[in-house]
């Protein structure tokens, strides 16, 4: 039985720039997981490194019905599934000489009874907007993050201005046999949007901006939302495939999945 009632929107696109997209997204409304990739790597390493991210992780959550389980329990099965990727992607990576150096990041969600568990590892994110507020719950794992997080720059405007690149990993799924995956539980209350996306549309588009559009989606379908995010990627330059998954907590339910 799910406490609210839930709506999701997503979509994935090439962007203006790249010749071709290896970023993936999966969603399953009845089981209530949202999964977004960006791939690395050369040739069409990154898009088989992205897309057998989502088919591991899909595969986990269409096995385990993840959200009949607790949510402290939910949060280390998103990161085991998370980590079962990573194997898998390393495997495959050192099998496949084609495929060498291959990575993705990824971002999962796991929606059950008035919670949501997530885990991610690389520079994809998760927000949730909440009374006009919009919060990053995740945390870049990238070069730029740390150098601010340790006290070299105050922002990551002014570490950028310095000359910090914004795309320099520092985790991501291939790399190694094992990876070390962060996340959380959040609780949901009515109102709430939760945005997962790729920094396709992160670097594009600014916070503030990715609230407006959220907000102004209040009383409508999430799907022109997910449009209008797509398309002002995109009129913004669209350097990078553009990715995103929604989700939106509506009233009371009695209605089970």
């Amino acid at each position: 039985m799910t406490a609210h009632t839930l709506e999701y929107a997503w979509r994935t696109d090439r962007g203006r720039v790249r010749a071709g997209n290896e970023d993936a997204v999966a969603v399953d409304p009845a089981l209530g997981f949202l999964i977004v990739a960006d791939g690395i790597g050369g040739a069409r390493a990154g898009e088989v490194a992205s897309a057998l991210a989502a088919e591991v992780i899909a595969k986990r959550f269409r096995e385990h019905m993840a959200y009949q389980i607790p949510s402290d329990a939910a949060q280390a099965f998103v990161e085991t599934a998370i980590q079962d990727a990573n194997l898998a992607i390393w495997t495959l990576s050192k099998a496949e000489p084609d495929l060498s150096g291959m990575g993705t990041t990824v971002v999962v969600g796991s929606v059950g009874d008035a919670w949501l568990a997530f885990g991610y590892v690389g520079d994809s994110r998760l927000y949730r907007l909440r009374e006009g507020r919009l919060e990053q719950l995740s945390r870049d794992h990238s070069f730029i993050q740390e150098v601010v997080d340790q006290g070299f720059f105050s922002t990551r405007e002014d570490a950028r201005r310095y000359g910090i690149g914004a795309n320099i990993l520092t985790r991501a799924l291939g790399s190694s046999s094992k990876v070390k995956v962060s996340g959380g539980v959040a609780d949901l209350a009515r109102g709430d949007i939760f945005l997962f996306c790729t920094d396709g549309l992160t670097g594009m588009v600014p916070e503030d901006w990715l609230c407006q559009v959220l907000t102004a989606s209040f009383g409508n379908d999430l799907e022109p939302a997910a449009e209008a995010l797509v398309r002002l990627a995109n009129e913004r330059g669209g350097n990078d495939n553009i990715t995103l998954a929604l989700l939106r907590v509506g009233g009371p339910s009695t209605e089970s999945r």
